[in-house]
């Protein structure tokens, strides 16, 4: 990363610490039919499922009620702030989020969860080995409220989209309900909707009207808060 990047990242007011530590722990690996592996929670994705995930941090959070979070990557400004109000509420209710936290909004509204008392589940498009947590993450893993999980191998450290696809299939399998920050018209995060109201699973956006078109859903359907349940 070069300094002007840096400094760019260091004026974001929602930037998580740019400093990383390198995990010296291996991860854990649970194999379908072992005792953790959570079998009945990946049904949905079928012969899709994966044979083992590998896990970074408290384990036992994966046995926890979990909110799926996701928002596309090009979400309209009027519902930013919208969605950073909500990670604020949802930050003390002690409820399990779970996301890859790729795109931009997802990863500063990682950096307000952190900042609360809540389990989090982040789901990289990678393999764990040889992860990079970053500062702020690792403080939170510490106190036992991080685990890093993943479908992938160890050597699959280079993300990639099908990867991606596939990561947060393979989170909206796990979750309990869904929360969408934005899913862009035609987006892939509107597809993975789509997926996950097949295999009925709550999927909730925000009380707005370019969030009521999610789906082709009426605005009724859109707007109830998922921590609620």
């Amino acid at each position: 990363m070069n300094d002007r990047i840096r400094a760019g990242l260091g004026r974001c007011a929602g930037a998580i610490s740019i400093q990383e530590a390198r995990l010296e722990v291996e991860p854990v690996t649970l194999l379908r039919g072992s005792r953790g592996f959570p079998a009945d929670a990946l049904n949905d994705l079928g012969e899709r499922a994966p044979a083992v995930i590998t896990g970074l941090g408290n384990v036992e959070i994966l046995q926890t009620k979990k909110l799926g979070f996701f928002c596309s990557a090009r979400c309209p400004g009027k519902l930013i702030l919208a969605v950073h109000d909500f990670c604020q509420e949802l930050k003390g209710q002690g409820v399990t989020v779970i996301g890859g936290f790729h795109s931009p909004v997802e990863r500063e509204c990682l950096n307000i969860l952190l900042r609360g008392t809540g389990p989090i589940i982040i789901c990289p498009a990678r393999g764990l080995k040889g992860m990079r947590i970053p500062a702020l993450v690792k403080v939170a893993m510490d106190q036992g409220r991080i685990l890093y999980l993943s479908p992938f191998e160890d050597r699959q450290r280079r993300a990639t989209a099908k990867m991606a696809a596939y990561r947060n299939l393979f989170v909206a399998a796990l979750v309990d309900s869904i929360f969408v920050g934005y899913a862009h018209p035609g987006s892939k995060t509107e597809e993975l909707c789509r997926e996950a109201r097949f295999w009925e699973k709550p999927v909730f956006g925000l009380d707005s009207d370019t969030s009521a078109s999610l789906f082709g859903l009426g605005r009724g359907s859109v707007g109830a808060n998922p921590s609620a349940k």
